[in-house]
């Protein structure tokens, strides 16, 4: 699935709309009112349709049948098909007998794979100027007389090229609706037509159920007279056009039957739940329904669907200069965030996790276990209420398992799916689809673990359950902290003593949040050791605010003049402190106060200070401990005095960018000497200028160059920035409180 927009005004000599409905006519007035076309023509079937509809000022010209106006059109001329689904076919019909192929046709139907069919049947290929489309907009509202220029504002519309449409067709209809505010995005037939049976089809037929059934009932005026606010949004869609929904219904029957007897099976087993007094299952559904409307409803208001589907393109926009003064709580530690819900899912009893990071990938792993059946309530202002079911409690998932841009997601969890007796698929987004697995694959092969990944050894990971796996010594050929949990979330489903080896320190989160759940796991030097088959046993995690977020107001404070920020109660595991020792090593001031353990992991309070930057070769041992932390201590690097190298960092070049090349590129940008090596880099401190970089779709990529900001001697733009929201929702606010001068620009694509 893609996305395609275009902002230039689209050069249309005809604006053709043949069904002058609420979609039609909305459409109509709104090219009017944009001066779209040079001539907007209506078509009806009615007389006294078309008479309101040049009163109404919808369309310039009315006029009776295609097969009278065809002979005017040429190339530059738009046909939009807008008369219910089962009637699309006629009008193809006419397009087909009478239209020269240089006319653009286009369609505003509900179900595409109907519509599809019968172009097939009827011109016996898909001819090149046909571009399938559906706008999702409207209301109950029906009619020229409901015509509306704001209908399609900031409204999806879909549309499902061929892949022989011509690409000027295709732009042309493209540039149309995006000139009328809609958001326009492109997907396949089937995948259209299956989503739409799910969220716009199966509402609307519910509502027209309920309304129906009602309606029946004795004395039925007490019942909707004393009708409350849910029912009445609910139902409202039951005003809809019946003809319409006739149409739509019989033209996309096997989805929606599908989805119908889904929902038909649940209402089902509510009904007996209610019948027996069955407390447990209502509020489970009750709770699940709840948290993932909840859950959905934050990332359509973050950034988009959580899934491959993605319209906009978010930059930032970055005035120079600032004071980096302030204090700042950064979201909670990202790795602890999953690692809590991965774990607490397996336990058995209730976890109450407080300072959850409400980011995307985080959410991504909980909508994961909720989708493995178990209840979670949450997360309401950092707070989830996990309701374990043990080692073996997880259910089989009815769809793949959509982690996002988590690398950490789809890693640890495929460890602790290569232990269960069902099947599984992880995908993710176009960043982590291109990230490498066989890391994680190659160690649980070795212990009987059955796992698929693409020809390049990407995502998507196939997971095939019902194996035995086998413990395993394991020695790792590089520092990696997902990798040594994967391998060590295995082990608690081997039979036997599972150890993993690591050439070097890395977070050690798992590990303390195993002990912290009662499941004992040994530590000596670089081994981490654990027996299959225990217990997990619920406890209470306090996440502290993640030292990577942090990094990057340590670094504002760093390269600031007259700089202070303090940073509250942030997660400083002596496995992730390396920012701090090499920011001190560099001449930054920094100071810890409060220090104290909460759940097992330490913290503190955290000052940092303006302090001269002098360039460092920095230390090999304390690569793994600031593996994360390196886009933005390279900002630090640009802004010392002297040279920066940084080598043993092949690691950052699998991340969610390469993001070695992506720093230096970025920074040659803003003409810093900055040349990458093949494990690292080597920066020579100058001064910042501003220009455009790139994010590579990487958080932490487009986050450092916005500190950037404080330091440079023009205007700087970071590309690309939509991936924030997975571990920093709340960037911008925090940024701007420390003094940074950051705006946001939103393109659609």
């Amino acid at each position: 699935m893609s996305s395609k927009a275009q902002n230039s005004v689209p050069e249309i000599n005809r604006l053709v709309i043949v069904g002058l409905g609420l979609i039609g006519s909305s459409l109509a007035i709104a090219a009017r009112e944009q001066g779209l076309a040079k001539t907007v023509i209506g078509i009806s079937r009615r007389t006294s349709t078309l008479e309101l509809a040049l009163e109404l000022g919808v369309i310039d010209r009315a006029c009776e049948s295609l097969e009278s106006l065809a002979s005017e059109l040429d190339f530059g001329d738009l046909v939009v098909i807008g008369v219910p689904t089962l009637s699309v076919p006629s009008v193809i019909a006419v397009c087909h007998d009478f239209l020269s192929d240089r006319v653009t046709i286009t369609d505003v139907a509900s179900v595409k794979g109907s519509v599809v069919k019968a172009v097939l049947d009827i011109y016996g290929n898909l001819p090149v100027q046909f571009v399938p489309g559906h706008p999702i907009a409207g209301s109950e509202k029906s009619g020229v007389e409901a015509a509306n220029s704001q209908l399609f504002k900031d409204h999806r519309v879909i549309l499902t090229p061929h892949n022989t449409a011509d690409c000027e067709h295709l732009k042309l209809v493209s540039a149309v609706w995006s000139s009328v505010g809609a958001v326009v995005s492109t997907m396949s037939v089937d995948e259209h037509d299956s989503i739409l049976a799910a969220t716009s089809h199966l509402p609307h037929f519910l509502a027209y159920s309920l309304v129906d059934t009602l309606a029946s009932v004795g004395d039925n005026r007490e019942i909707f007279r004393y009708a409350a606010g849910g029912f009445r949004d609910f139902t409202r869609i039951a005003a809809s056009d019946p003809v319409m929904w006739r149409d739509i219904a019989l033209a996309n029957r096997e989805p929606i039957l599908s989805i119908l007897d889904q929902v038909m099976n649940n209402f089902q087993m509510l009904r007996g739940a209610i019948d027996k007094g069955d407390q447990d299952y209502l509020m489970d559904v009750f709770t699940r329904a709840r948290d993932a409307r909840n859950h959905f409803g934050k990332l359509l208001e973050n950034k988009t669907l959580q899934g491959p589907m993605t319209e906009k393109t978010i930059n930032y926009r970055i005035s120079p200069g600032g004071d980096a003064r302030g204090s700042v709580r950064v979201p909670g530690d990202k790795s602890m965030s999953h690692r809590s819900i991965m774990i607490g899912s397996l336990a058995n009893g209730m976890t109450e996790v407080t300072g959850f990071l409400e980011g995307e990938d985080s959410l991504a792993t909980l909508q994961a276990f909720r989708d493995m059946g178990v209840l979670i309530e949450g997360p309401d202002h950092g707070r989830v209420v996990i309701h374990g079911v043990g080692l073996h409690g997880l259910k089989a998932p009815v769809k793949p398992l959509y982690m996002g841009n988590s690398g950490t997601s789809i890693r640890l969890l495929s460890g602790l799916l290569a232990g269960q007796t069902f099947d599984t698929e992880l995908t993710g987004d176009i960043s982590l689809s291109g990230r490498p697995m066989d890391r994680v694959a190659d160690p649980l092969r070795s212990m009987g673990a059955i796992i698929d990944t693409s020809a390049a050894g990407t995502p998507p990971l196939k997971i095939t359950g019902g194996q035995s796996l086998n413990p395993i010594d394991y020695l790792m050929p590089m520092a990696s902290a997902q990798v040594k949990s994967c391998v060590l979330f295995a082990g608690l489903y081997a039979k036997g003593d599972t150890s993993v080896t690591e050439p070097a320190p890395t977070r050690d989160h798992t590990e303390r949040m195993l002990r912290g759940f009662g499941y004992t796991v040994d530590v000596s030097e670089s081994t981490a050791k654990l027996t299959g088959g225990g217990d997990l046993s619920a406890t209470r995690i306090d996440v502290p605010a993640d030292i990577s977020s942090a990094a990057f107001f340590m670094v504002a404070a760093a390269i600031t003049p007259g700089s202070e920020i303090n940073l509250q109660h942030v997660g400083i595991n002596p496995t992730r402190v390396g920012v701090i020792n090499i920011l001190r090593q560099m001449g930054t001031h920094i100071s810890l106060s409060n220090q104290r353990e909460v759940g097992g992991e330490p913290v503190a309070d955290i000052k940092v200070e303006y302090g001269k930057l002098k360039g460092i070769d920095i230390p090999t041992d304390q690569v793994p401990l600031a593996i994360d932390e390196f886009p933005v201590l390279f900002i630090a690097a640009a802004c010392a005095e002297g040279t920066t190298t940084l080598t043993g960092a092949e690691e950052l070049r699998v991340k969610e960018s390469d993001r070695i090349q992506s720093m230096a590129d970025g920074l040659v940008t803003l003409d810093i000497d900055a040349r990458s090596t093949a494990d690292g880099i080597v920066i020579v401190g100058g001064q910042l200028g501003g220009g455009h970089v790139r994010s590579h779709h990487d958080h932490r990529i487009a986050m450092a160059f916005a500190i950037a900001g404080l330091r440079a001697t023009d205007e700087i733009v970071v590309e690309g920035c939509n991936n924030v929201a997975t571990s920093f929702p709340n960037f911008i606010d925090a940024a701007s409180a420390i003094g940074l001068d950051i705006s946001v620009e939103t393109n659609h694509d």
